[in-house]
């Protein structure tokens, strides 16, 4: 028997139901029949009863009730004593009627294990460019919540990725202006520059300069096709073994600091300009150092939450709500947070994006040393006479000339 067979016959109906619920509605309604008489016959009501299962039950369950209903309508029709062309037509009516049901229910079937294949589909790719929490590395400890506001797409506009690199754990969380599968093309871009940048690149001004080569590219590609512009929102972290972390804010929320029983916002000073504006900008980004100690907790998250607002308007009061938490553990934290905003702000209206980061106990580096860099990758040999290939110091930025 094929998968799709197996789902034909995978009952939504449990059995005991299926029997119980076909008695009891045969019971009562012949019952009522005999007990009115000629005068109102309620018999042939039976012939929903297959429809009902169709919608609820397997394709089996709706056969069965359907040959059930056939032979008590023409048990019923004799005992009544119709005429025989009554009896006839009623029976014949009633396994016409069965039969409409039995397809009704594989065509039912059929498209809900087709929706099915295609949610898993979709839930294994989201785990392949959104990976689930909680992630681990040698500096950090990550949990969180990931809502995109469209439940069926699974991924949104707003994107996290943590990146181990001899560098040290480089943190990503951005916000690409739009929601939902317009949006996921610019964040894909940005995910997969990220992915390449933060374990290539020994600075995070380097890693900033990919980020925002790829929204430019990618919004010169939307160009030709038609397609909006995007800006996009990101904050860049460096994590280390020091007790500082480097941050460059491309016009992101600034994170969130929980400590010795207290929330604050980090103060990172005037953000720089989103990814793909950068040309616009008298000055190129710069980072910042904040403390973060041993036992910390800092938050990151997306305007989906700091914009939230209850139904008379309110926003939503999040560093007050995180001083209220301040002595929850990180996953408690942002499971939290998340039915906060629920109850808070009811159905959410853009996507939601909540990272608890905490240092890690101290462990064993795996791969190289910490004071060692990447090998370098594998070039073939120039052929004679052709112009060696300059050396290599960081991506340079597209609305630049290249450095000659």
């Amino acid at each position: 028997m094929t998968e799709e067979d197996r789902g034909l016959q995978r009952p939504s109906l449990s059995t005991s139901a299926f029997i119980v619920g076909l008695g009891v509605v045969t019971l009562v309604v012949v019952a009522l029949d005999l007990r009115t008489g000629s005068a109102i016959r309620l018999f042939p009501l039976l012939i929903f009863l297959p429809a009902i299962v169709s919608g609820l039950g397997s394709v089996r369950q709706t056969a069965i009730a359907s040959a059930w209903v056939a032979v008590v309508v023409g048990v019923t029709v004799a005992y009544v004593g119709r005429e025989l062309d009554d009896n006839l037509l009623a029976t014949g009516f009633t396994a016409l009627f069965g039969v409409l049901s039995v397809v009704g229910c594989r065509y039912r079937v059929r498209r809900e294990e087709e929706v099915h294949r295609l949610r898993s589909a979709v839930a294994a790719l989201q785990r392949q460019i959104v990976r689930p929490l909680p992630l681990r590395t040698a500096n950090v400890m990550v949990d969180g919540i990931y809502q995109p506001v469209e439940e069926d797409t699974m991924v949104g506009g707003d994107m996290y990725e943590v990146a181990p690199s001899p560098y040290g754990t480089r943190v990503l969380i951005t916000d690409v202006q739009g929601k939902g599968l317009p949006a996921i093309g610019t964040a894909l871009a940005v995910l997969g520059a990220f992915r390449e940048a933060a374990y290539r690149e020994p600075t995070l001004a380097g890693v900033v300069t990919s980020l925002e080569n790829a929204v430019v590219r990618t919004n010169a590609f939307a160009t030709l096709t038609g397609e909006p512009e995007r800006l996009v929102t990101a904050l860049v972290l460096d994590i280390d073994q020091e007790l500082e972390v480097e941050v460059v804010n491309c016009g992101h929320i600034a994170p969130f600091v929980i400590h010795d029983g207290d929330a604050r916002e980090i103060n990172l000073g005037e953000p720089a300009v989103p990814l793909g504006l950068a040309a616009l900008s008298p000055s190129p980004r710069k980072g910042t150092r904040f403390p973060f100690p041993q036992g910390a907790t800092m938050l990151l998250c997306t305007d989906g939450v700091t914009e939230a607002r209850d139904p008379t308007g309110l926003f939503y009061p999040l560093e007050s709500r995180l001083r209220a938490w301040a002595a929850d553990p990180p996953p408690r934290l942002a499971e939290r947070l998340g039915e906060d905003l629920r109850t808070f702000a009811g159905t959410p209206r853009d996507d939601i994006a909540v990272l608890t980061l905490r240092r890690a106990e101290p462990m064993r580096r795996v791969g190289w040393a910490a004071d060692t860099h990447p090998p370098e990758p594998i070039r073939p040999h120039p052929p004679e006479n052709s112009r060696p290939d300059p050396p290599e110091h960081g991506e340079p930025p597209l609305h630049e000339p290249p450095p000659s």
